[in-house]
């Protein structure tokens, strides 16, 4: 499908009080009911599918029967950060927050700090420079301010996450640049931070998952300062690939093939440029540890899974944890999705001993 936009439509007020309340029932709902709910199990690839987020597609589907690529550009980001705001939880992480301009080659890129009460009386401390997803379309501080309070507050780390530019008005590489930008400054400016210039970390979530790999990437080959650790949350490593997770998600499981294709033709990469399908490098020795998380139901499944065993094989530590029962997104679930939150809990528990000041520790979280 082309990208191109369309006008997005007003939401009402009464839509967004129904959604909240049913995913505030859902949220609450006993297993029994919520199985008895959500219908026959659904079983593909040997994986069962949550039975919390079964019910969860079937709300979506009847709430959202058409793509992102329906709505264009604006209309899908304005619908992201809607149901970010509906959903939102009402027991927030409670991290302090500060606005920071980082600058970047096209001008300031806007960013959020994420600390907690107790990590601003300490010392120098581990850090996440922390990328979004959304297919390099959509997806901003807010739409992921939930998911990064909780990885600040439960792996005890600063979290500065980026709001790099947008495709289709900023195609590839500018997400790149702005990613790189990012880091490096937090990197040089440490001190002044309050950071940890040897325990700063990249992470992100789908597209920033694509960014997180390929800053680690390009800090290692421009001979720059490298990440303490990269944390892959379903990563996009190289979507020219055709994989069995493909073939078998890439309908009805949140991310569907017309949106994928249409975040490419956004996008608007060179399907065989590094800096867009990190699995495609050729040398990937002396890159940062790793962390690689995807989900069972989710058409990145195996490309992501592809990347970390090419970590493996490059001699990078890497671990890899599949969450079978869950879905591409869950981590922006976890206000409705006990799993997920539990899945979310997990990662942060990974990332703080990944960056933790002992490095035997750090050694240990990707063995």
């Amino acid at each position: 499908m082309p990208c191109m936009d369309a006008a997005p439509s007003r939401q009402s007020q009464p839509r967004d009080r129904l959604e909240r309340v049913v995913s505030r029932i859902l949220a609450r709902m006993p297993l029994r009911a919520t199985r008895a709910l959500a219908g026959r199990p659904i079983v593909l690839d040997g994986l069962t599918l949550d039975p919390q987020v079964q019910l969860l597609l079937r709300a979506l589907e009847a709430n959202r029967p058409g793509g992102f690529s329906t709505l264009g550009p604006v209309g899908a980001r304005a619908e992201v950060r809607r149901a970010a705001r509906v959903n939102r939880s009402p027991f927030l992480a409670p991290a302090l927050t500060s606005e920071l301009e980082i600058p970047g080659p096209a001008g300031a890129i806007a960013a959020r700090r994420y600390d907690t009460a107790q990590g601003r009386r300490l010392g120098a401390r581990p850090a996440l420079v922390y990328y979004h997803g959304g297919g390099f379309v959509f997806g901003d501080l807010d739409t992921h301010d939930e998911l990064c309070r909780l990885l600040c507050v439960h792996a005890e780390v600063s979290v500065i996450a980026v709001d790099y530019r947008l495709a289709p008005e900023a195609p590839f590489p500018a997400a790149v640049e702005d990613a790189l930008a990012a880091f490096h400054w937090v990197h040089s400016r440490a001190g002044e931070l309050g950071l940890d210039a040897r325990r700063v970390a990249v992470g992100g979530d789908s597209a920033g998952g694509n960014l997180a790999a390929v800053v680690s990437q390009q800090c290692a080959a421009q001979g720059a300062a490298a990440p303490a650790l990269q944390l892959l949350i379903y990563p996009a490593t190289d979507r020219s690939l055709m994989t069995r997770s493909d073939e078998l998600f890439s309908s009805g499981f949140f991310l569907v093939k017309e949106d994928m294709d249409w975040f490419t033709d956004c996008y608007a990469a060179p399907a065989e440029d590094v800096r867009a399908a990190p699995l495609r490098a050729s040398d990937l020795s002396g890159l940062a540890p790793a962390y690689v998380v995807t989900a069972g139901f989710d058409p990145l499944r195996d490309e992501g899974e592809a990347y970390a065993a090419a970590l493996a094989d490059a001699g990078v530590p890497v671990a890899l944890r599949r969450h079978d029962s869950l879905i591409h997104g869950f981590a922006n679930m976890t206000a409705i999705s006990r799993t997920s939150h539990d899945a979310v809990l997990e990662i942060a528990g990974a990332l703080q001993m990944g960056l933790a000041a002992d490095s035997r520790v750090r050694s240990a979280a990707t063995a």
